[in-house]
C-alpha cells in the first residue's frame, strides 16, 4: 500500500513538473531570466514589452523579453558593419484535400435471416502540408534594433 502511495505521489510530481516547464516561454519567465536588464527599464517600457511591442533602439535583451527566442538568427557582414537579424515565423497546416487509403470490408447482418452481406467502401484521409512564413524580422546594428520588418496579416 505504501508503495502505491509513493508511486502516485511520484507520478503527480512528474506531472506538476512538466506543467511548470511548459510555460517557459511566457513574458514573466523571460523577464525573470533577464531580470538585471528588466529592473533598469522604466515602467512605460516594461508595459510596452509586456504588450509584445518593440521599437527601433531596443537591445537584444529587450526584444528577447518582449518576443522570446527567434525561430532563426542570421548574421550579415558588410564593409561597414555587422548586422544580426532575428526572424520570427508563423506555422500552420494547409489542407490539400483527400488521399485514397484503399478500401475496407464492411459486414451487414440481415435481421430477418441472420446472414451477412459484405461490401467494400473506399477509405480516404485528409492531407495537410506544413507551412511557415516569416511574419517579423528584427535587424540589429551595434546591438540595437535598427530595422523592424513586419508582414501584413
Amino acid at each position: 500500500m505504501n508503495r502505491l502511495i509513493l508511486t502516485v505521489l511520484f507520478a503527480c510530481s512528474l506531472v506538476m513538473g512538466s506543467l511548470t516547464l511548459t510555460g517557459c516561454n511566457t513574458f514573466e519567465r523571460r523577464a525573470q531570466k533577464k531580470a538585471d536588464v528588466f529592473a533598469t527599464l522604466s515602467p512605460e517600457t516594461k508595459a510596452r514589452l509586456e504588450n509584445r511591442a518593440i521599437q527601433v533602439g531596443d537591445s537584444f535583451d529587450m526584444v528577447y523579453i518582449a518576443l522570446g527566442e527567434p525561430d532563426e538568427k542570421r548574421q550579415t557582414t558588410t564593409a561597414k558593419d555587422q548586422k544580426v537579424t532575428w526572424i520570427y515565423n508563423h506555422y500552420w497546416q494547409e489542407y490539400q484535400g483527400e488521399a485514397s487509403g484503399g478500401f475496407r470490408r464492411v459486414a451487414v447482418r440481415d435481421k430477418l435471416t441472420g446472414t451477412y452481406s459484405y461490401y467494400y467502401e473506399p477509405v480516404s484521409r485528409p492531407v495537410y502540408t506544413q507551412r511557415q512564413q516569416a511574419y517579423l524580422r528584427v535587424v540589429f546594428s551595434n546591438g540595437r534594433v535598427s530595422v523592424i520588418e513586419q508582414a501584413k496579416p
